[in-house]
């Protein structure tokens, strides 16, 4: 990816307006100027929204998750929703960077809890199961296939 990860558009794009409660902390593009990774921060619920748009290679799961840690160290949310419900791909090769490179860094920064919402490509499936196992360990994690019901169980783990 050749957009540096720490690069957020602080603007949503036109047409999107944040959900009430919400603070809009900015929007990372992919090389082609797609939408990758919108983050959202609800202050009353320590909680970091993540949504992920588009077909995810490992190398721009890496630069959206470095482009979170930024948000994560600043505002050390105890919640992180991971939305890929609308997203494809396969980023298998990022699991060792995230396993042992993103998870300590994540912890560091205050998370205690993560809801992960499936992408509807079947294929991307295992990547998330195999997520899942490998931070379990350390980390509070459930897989869902909507986004209420990750909201609902990640609320109530505050």
């Amino acid at each position: 990816m050749s957009v540096p990860a720490s690069i957020l558009s602080p603007e949503p794009e036109p047409g999107y307006t944040p959900p009430p409660r919400a603070e809009h902390l900015g929007l990372l593009r992919d090389e082609h100027g797609a939408p990758l990774l919108r983050l959202l921060y609800y202050t009353a619920e320590s909680l970091l929204y993540a949504q992920w748009f588009g077909n995810l290679t490992a190398e721009s799961v890496v630069a959206g998750a470095r482009a979170a840690l930024v948000a994560q160290q600043q505002l050390q949310p105890a919640l992180l929703l991971n939305d890929k419900s609308v997203a494809t791909g396969d980023w298998t090769e990022s699991m060792d960077w995230l396993e042992v490179e993103w998870l300590p860094l994540t912890l560091r920064h205050g998370l205690r809890a993560f809801a992960y919402v499936f992408a509807p490509d079947m294929l991307n499936q295992p990547s998330a199961l195999d997520f899942a196992a490998r931070v379990s360990r350390q980390l509070s994690i459930q897989l869902f296939y909507d986004l209420d019901t990750a909201l609902t169980w990640l609320r109530r783990q505050a």
